[in-house]
C-alpha cells in the first residue's frame, strides 16, 4: 500500500493559489492577444506587420531574458526576483492599457517580457519549494495544468474583452490578479536563502543575442515597405549577422556564467534537438495569429467566437499532452517528435489548403492535426533535452529549450508576417505562410528520425 502524503498546510494551499494566479497571468498573455489584434489595427490604423509585435516582442524578450530570470533568482532570491517581476508585469500592464499609440503599446508588452521572465523561474522554483518532498510530482502536474488551461482559456478571455468592453481591459485585469498574487504571496510565503551567490549574469552575452535577433525581425518588418534590396534591409541583415558573430565570439570568453556554456553548445545532440524547437515552435505562434485573423476577416467571427474557434486546437493538445509523458516510456524521443513533426505539418498543410474555403467546418480537421501535434511536441522537446544533457544540468536544459522555443517562434512568426503582408490578399498570405511552416515541420521530422537521440538512461 502506498505511504500517504505529507498533508498541505493552509499557508501552503494560499501560497501555491498565488503562485498559480502568477502563473496563469505569464502565460495568459501569450495566446490572450491573439485574438484582439485586429481589433488594435482598426483602432490605431495599423497593419499585421507592426501589431504583430504585440505577440512577437513579448515573446522574444521573455525568451532571452528567461535564462537569465533564473540565475538572477538564484543569485538574489526567488521571493524577491518575484515580486520585482510581478511589479514590472502589473505596471508596464497599465501602461499598455492606456497607450496612445502603437509604440507606447508595443514598447509596453517588451517590458511585460521583461516582467514575465524574471516571474516565470521564480515562480516554479517557489512551487518546488512550497511543496513537501514526497509531493514534487504533484507541483510539476500544477503548473502545466495551470499553464494549460491559461494556454486554453487566452483566446477566449482576450475575446470576451474585446468584444464586450474593450481591448484594453486585457491589459487592466492584470493588475488586480497581479497585485494579489503579490500581496498573499507577501504574506505567506517564507523568504528563501540564495542558492549560489558566485553567479555572473553574462550581460554581454544578452546583449549582443538581442540586438542580433531584434535586427534580423526588424529587417523582415521593414522588407515588406521597401523591398529586401533595400539599403536599410542588408544593412539591418549585416548588423544581425554582426551581432551574431559577437555573440558567439563572447560566449566562451565571457568571465560570467554564460548563456549557452561552450560544452552544450559543444554537444551536437542537444544542438540537434534545439534545431528541432526552432523549427517547430513557430507553428503554435502563427496559428494563434492566423487563424483568428482569417476567422475574424474573412469569415466575420466575432472577437470572442474566433476564441471559441481555437477550442479543436486547444483541446486536443490538452488532451494528447496528459497522454505524452506515458508515450515516451514507450516510444521514446525519437518516434514521439517525429510523429509530432508529422501532425503539425500536416495541420499547416491541411490549414493552407483550406483557407481558401469559406465555412468554418474546412479547419477543423486541420486544427485537431496541429493540437495533437503541439501536445506531443512541448512536453516531449524539454523532457529530451533534459535527459540529453543529463541531471546535473536539468534546469539549465530546460530553460535554454524554452528559450529556443520563444525565440524560434518569434522569428518564425516575423517570416510568416512577411510572407502574408507580401501576398495579395490574406487568404492566399496565409495559403503561403502555413505551407512554409509544414516544410519548416518536415525538416524537423527528418532531424528528429537520423538526428535526435536521448540520454543514456531514457529510450531514444
Amino acid at each position: 500500500m502506498a505511504a500517504a502524503k505529507t498533508p498541505l498546510t493552509r499557508s501552503q494551499i494560499i501560497g501555491l493559489v498565488a503562485l498559480s494566479l502568477a502563473l496563469f497571468l505569464v502565460a495568459n498573455d501569450f495566446t490572450a492577444f491573439s485574438v484582439a489584434i485586429p481589433a488594435m489595427e482598426k483602432h490605431f490604423h495599423a497593419d499585421i506587420s507592426t501589431l504583430q509585435w504585440v505577440i512577437n516582442g513579448y515573446a522574444l524578450v521573455f525568451g532571452i531574458v528567461i535564462v537569465t530570470g533564473g540565475r538572477l533568482a538564484d543569485m538574489f532570491g526567488r521571493r524577491r526576483l518575484f515580486f520585482i517581476g510581478t511589479a514590472i508585469f502589473a505596471g508596464f500592464s497599465v501602461v499598455g492599457g492606456l497607450a496612445v499609440n502603437e509604440w507606447m503599446l508595443l514598447g509596453s508588452r517588451a517590458l511585460m517580457g521583461v516582467g514575465g521572465a524574471l516571474m516565470w523561474p521564480a515562480v516554479l522554483g517557489m512551487t518546488y519549494q512550497i511543496m513537501p518532498e514526497d509531493r514534487a510530482g504533484q507541483a510539476g502536474g500544477l503548473i502545466m495544468t495551470v499553464c494549460g488551461f491559461a494556454n486554453a482559456i487566452g483566446p477566449l478571455l482576450g475575446g470576451f474583452f474585446t468584444d464586450f468592453v474593450s481591448w484594453r481591459w486585457i491589459f487592466f485585469i492584470n493588475f488586480p490578479i497581479a497585485l494579489t498574487a503579490m500581496l498573499v504571496g507577501w504574506k505567506v510565503i517564507e523568504a528563501d536563502k540564495p542558492d549560489n551567490n558566485n553567479e555572473k549574469v553574462d550581460y554581454w552575452g544578452m546583449l549582443t543575442l538581442s540586438i542580433c535577433l531584434l535586427a534580423l525581425m526588424l529587417s523582415l518588418d521593414f522588407a515588406i515597405d521597401v523591398g529586401f534590396f533595400s539599403p536599410l534591409v542588408i544593412g539591418l541583415i549585416s548588423a544581425s549577422l554582426l551581432f551574431f558573430v559577437i555573440f558567439a565570439w563572447v560566449e566562451p570568453h565571457t568571465r560570467a556564467d554564460p548563456l549557452i556554456p561552450s560544452d552544450v553548445a559543444a554537444n551536437w545532440r542537444f544542438f540537434a534537438v534545439g534545431l528541432v524547437t526552432l523549427l517547430l515552435s513557430v507553428t503554435f505562434v502563427s496559428m494563434l495569429l492566423y487563424i483568428p485573423q482569417f476567422l475574424i476577416r474573412i469569415l466575420d467571427f466575432s472577437a470572442v467566437w474566433s476564441g471559441v474557434g481555437l477550442l479543436p486546437v486547444m483541446v486536443t493538445f490538452a488532451l494528447v499532452s496528459y497522454i505524452a509523458g506515458r508515450l515516451y516510456e514507450v516510444l521514446g524521443a525519437r518516434l514521439i517528435l517525429a510523429a509530432a513533426a508529422f501532425f503539425l505539418g500536416l495541420g499547416m498543410l491541411l490549414l493552407s489548403g483550406l483557407m481558401l474555403h469559406e465555412r468554418y467546418l474546412h479547419l477543423v480537421p486541420g486544427m485537431l492535426a496541429l493540437g495533437a501535434g503541439l501536445g506531443l511536441y512541448f512536453p516531449t522537446i524539454t523532457t529530451t533535452g533534459v535527459t540529453v544533457l543529463g541531471p546535473a544540468k536539468a534546469s539549465l536544459a530546460a530553460a535554454l529549450i524554452y528559450m529556443f522555443q520563444i525565440i524560434g517562434g518569434a522569428i518564425g512568426l516575423a517570416i510568416n508576417t512577411t510572407v502574408v503582408a507580401m501576398a495579395p490578399e490574406l487568404s492566399a498570405g496565409i495559403d503561403r505562410a502555413f505551407t512554409l511552416n509544414a516544410a519548416l515541420a518536415a525538416v524537423a521530422l527528418l532531424l528528429s528520425l537520423f538526428f535526435v537521440k536521448a540520454g543514456a538512461s531514457q529510450k531514444s
